[in-house]
């Protein structure tokens, strides 16, 4: 990875201490993360519950840094303006979940903010094709989602080398999630990522601002 060109550390909030929100996220501003990502789940596109809008805008008075909302809910057309309301700065909606995807990108937009594609390991690229003009980035799940804390299928390095042979001439990023840490962070951003979601591989240290350095450094090893 360039350092002209350095990937942008999105921490995880499902992976923080739940119990002080408001001091983890002004912690990661200080400490130099580029934006908060926010697992949003609903218990039935996956099997867990988490945040809702109104955690979210709890804490949007208590940093600046951009809000990354993954919605992994099977109504996500249904929430786009709450999120809209709360602060949200970039969307991300899975392919699998949304029967009219090119729509829920177009509102995204309309509504001022970023729109994202999720899609599943188990998914096939081809079913980007048709969307990929209608989002500004891609988000590739390095594990099934549903829970924090789960090992990084490697298989899915190979999935982003070809994603990024595919969006040359665009600029459409690529975002990736789950089980990276510092031990593959290299082979993540060799392979073109360009936006880290990190979890449990940055809160697992006490010192955020050494930790996201840290892996800023193993980013840019060849």
């Amino acid at each position: 990875m360039s350092p002209k060109n350095p990937i942008q550390i999105a921490p995880s909030l499902l992976a923080s201490d739940l119990s002080c929100l408001k001091d983890e996220v002004q912690a990661l501003e200080k400490a130099g993360a580029d934006v908060l990502h926010f697992d949003i789940m609903d218990g039935h596109f996956v099997p867990n519950i988490t945040f809702g809008p109104t955690v979210l805008e709890s804490v949007r008075k208590h940093t600046k840094l951009p809000f990354d909302a993954h919605l992994m809910i099977s109504d996500a057309d249904k929430y786009l303006d709450e999120f809209a309301r709360v602060g949200c700065s970039w969307i991300s909606v899975h392919v699998e979940a949304c029967p009219h995807i090119q729509r829920t990108l177009t509102r995204i937009r309309e509504l001022g903010m970023k729109a994202g594609v999720a899609i599943n390991p188990g998914t096939s690229l081809f079913s980007l094709e048709s969307v990929v003009k209608h989002c500004d980035f891609i988000l590739v799940m390095s594990v099934n989602p549903g829970f924090g804390g789960q090992k990084f299928i490697p298989p899915m390095l190979e999935r982003v080398r070809e994603l990024k042979k595919n969006l040359m001439g665009t600029s459409v990023k690529i975002q990736m999630d789950g089980g990276i840490k510092l031990e593959n962070m290299g082979e993540v951003a060799q392979a073109g990522v360009d936006i880290a979601v990190v979890g449990t591989g940055l809160f697992s240290s006490k010192d955020y601002a050494s930790q996201i350095s840290k892996l800023r450094t193993a980013a840019e090893r060849p």
